[in-house]
């Protein structure tokens, strides 16, 4: 399960006029790239080079997913009329990367969220796992999630969070955090809502509101042990700032400006690598079904968990629920998200 790079194969085409929602979708750690390209349609002749930049600077993951059996294809099958899962994986070590692209260093994986994206595109849900999550990591037993990252790299990561769901990921997308600095000053600086007032490193952020650069941006999403529940409120900032960065892109300032657009595109794009099927035509394939959709159509929540524990040599973890995830699985698989949030409020 390496998951070496391949030449990257992102062919250029044009695309349609279409409301700019897509970029809730990957905005956050880096798919959102594509959106953003998408949204520079507006001026259509700048679409072309917006491709052409997100091709040179992508990186492809040759073997994104792990060989042997998997949970079955979503829905009926490839296409538009699909549901469709898509892994979103934070980390730091991107830039140390082994010389043979295997993405797996020797990092963990700091933030992973599951994209859901149902078969009627009338909304975008997005769950994060919290890394501490106590699960069973193929080959290895019983761990926290992260260590699936530094044990086998994106390929076993994938394969720990389709047993741990029963759903099979379709798409995979990773993104190292110094990207989170990039996209931010890109747009100027983003705005998020902070659940608590909290310290940290001798930045103060207030409950509320807060107009961040890069590097508050960075702080803001990594912040863990400012609060008593660590890791529950990391997770509720990263949903946060994911809101402020499609807000930034959305905004009229960003979506008249072709070289603010271009300048986010160079940003994250060059801390980014997708499986080789998330090129630049995919992208504008799926914003376009999404064109109904509006911001407020995006959900974001958290894994059920069941508190914490301590393993027997001594590590501190966070409990997975396994009975809500037990109905949280079927619910993927059904495709009916939307119900299963309405019952099960966060």
């Amino acid at each position: 399960m390496s998951g070496r790079r391949a030449a990257r194969k992102h062919p250029d085409r044009p695309a349609r006029r279409r409301r700019p929602f897509l970029v809730a979708l990957i905005a956050t750690v880096g798919g959102l790239v594509g959106i953003a390209a998408v949204l520079a349609v507006v001026a259509s002749v700048f679409v072309g080079g917006l491709a052409r930049s997100y091709d040179r600077n992508t990186d492809t993951i040759a073997d994104a997913f792990p060989s042997g059996d998997r949970p079955a294809a979503s829905g009926d099958g490839a296409g538009a009329d699909a549901p469709m899962n898509v892994l979103l994986i934070g980390s730091d070590s991107r830039s140390n990367l082994d010389p043979n692209g295997d993405h797996a260093a020797g990092g963990r994986s700091d933030t992973l969220m599951l994209v859901h994206v149902p078969a009627d595109r009338k909304s975008v849900s997005i769950m994060s796992i919290m890394r501490d999550s106590w699960v069973d990591v193929p080959g290895h037993g019983t761990a926290k999630i992260n260590a699936a990252y530094s044990w086998g790299g994106i390929p076993l990561t994938v394969q720990t969070v389709e047993q741990l769901l029963d759903v099979r990921i379709d798409h995979v997308a990773e993104i190292d955090f110094a990207g989170f600095v990039g996209m931010t000053d890109a747009l100027g600086g983003v705005t998020v809502e902070s659940p608590k007032a909290f310290s940290i490193d001798g930045r103060h952020f207030d409950a509320g509101p807060n107009r961040l650069d890069g590097t508050g941006a960075l702080a803001f999403v990594r912040a863990r042990y400012a609060f008593a529940d660590a890791d529950h409120t990391r997770v509720r900032n990263q949903q946060a700032f994911m809101r402020g960065i499609v807000d930034g892109v959305l905004s009229k300032g960003t979506i008249t400006d072709p070289g603010r657009i271009q300048d986010f595109v160079t940003a994250t794009s060059k801390y980014l690598s997708v499986d080789a099927g998330l090129d630049f035509g995919t992208l504008v394939g799926l914003g376009w079904s999404l064109r109904g959709v509006t911001p407020s159509d995006l959900q974001t929540f958290t894994m059920p968990t069941a508190g914490g524990g301590t393993s027997a040599d001594g590590q501190s973890y966070v409990a997975v629920n396994q009975g809500a995830v037990q109905s949280l699985s079927a619910a993927l698989r059904s495709d009916d998200l939307t119900s299963w949030l309405a019952a099960n409020p966060h």
